[in-house]
């Protein structure tokens, strides 16, 4: 399944700026435990998880940006609330 056939640019914009909402209103595969863990803990990491399930055979790339994405986000997200609280 190739992503640009089931998703846009906007989809896009939409999980970089309000993860946890898209992912709320647009997954098919949601209600499991550690779904609903990676919704609340780390929203852009399971968008990379999920990416990475559906996507890496057609669109290796996308899906690695994704991952940086992922993990810059995270962590600085963290490291912003850590400080905050310093």
């Amino acid at each position: 399944m190739n992503f640009w056939d089931v998703h846009s640019w906007g989809f896009i914009v939409a999980m970089c700026i309000f993860p946890r909402l898209t992912l709320l209103f647009s997954s098919v595969v949601s209600g499991g435990v550690l779904w609903w863990l990676g919704w609340l803990i780390a929203p852009r990491l399971l968008v990379a998880i999920l990416a990475t399930s559906a996507y890496w055979e057609t669109n290796p790339v996308l899906v690695s940006v994704t991952w940086l994405w992922a993990l810059i986000g995270e962590g600085l997200e963290k490291g912003t609330v850590a400080n905050a609280r310093d």
